[in-house]
């Protein structure tokens, strides 16, 4: 993964929404980077209205979502027919979420980068689109700090942040920091 580059706009899944929006601090730092989130309609069915367990957590993370759809700083999208029909020839590629297939069927249609943290949906997503338009929430952190946005006690925050909510994604911080931290010492 190269730090130093990240695609603006980008389709997130289920997942790397709740992991942007669980991090207050890694949210903004990414919208003042001029970082544009926007999802299917599929994912906010998923992340708003699919039957679970209502745990604090989560109602706290609908809670973020909602204020940003109002806000408008995140959009849903619908996608159509046809790409619904694409939705059937990826699923029965791979077993990963409808949210997920549709994420990365809009963002090849559109020519966005995909944004998950889903092992499986990034494997399909680098197979249907160039490498470079899949990316994750590690990788968002690693490309603020390599540019100076974020910097070494911001990991500590972030994960924390995380944490609280329920997301545990300490160890790819760590390796995606380590990085960072690499290749900001090379291109000196």
């Amino acid at each position: 993964i190269d730090v130093s580059n990240f695609e603006l706009l980008n389709v997130a899944d289920t997942c790397s929404l709740w992991n942007v929006l669980a991090s207050r601090l890694l949210s903004a730092t990414a919208t003042e980077a001029g970082v544009q989130l926007c999802s299917t309609n599929f994912v906010l069915y998923e992340c708003l209205h699919k039957p679970g367990q209502l745990r604090p957590e989560r109602a706290e993370l609908q809670s973020r979502l909602r204020q940003k759809l109002a806000s408008g700083s995140i959009k849903s999208h619908s996608i159509d027919i046809e790409d619904l029909q694409d939705v059937e020839v990826l699923r029965n590629r791979k077993r990963i979420s409808n949210g997920e297939l549709s994420v990365i069927v809009f963002a090849r249609k559109t020519h966005q980068a995909v944004l998950t943290d889903d092992i499986k949906a990034q494997k399909l997503a680098r197979s249907e689109l160039a490498a470079s338009m899949t990316q994750s929430t590690p990788h968002l952190f690693a490309w603020l700090y390599f540019h100076g946005r974020l910097n070494d006690s911001d990991k500590d925050t972030v994960v924390s942040e995380l944490e609280v909510l329920g997301r545990r994604l300490q160890p790819h911080f760590d390796t995606f920091h380590a990085e960072a931290q690499r290749c900001r010492v090379t291109a000196k």
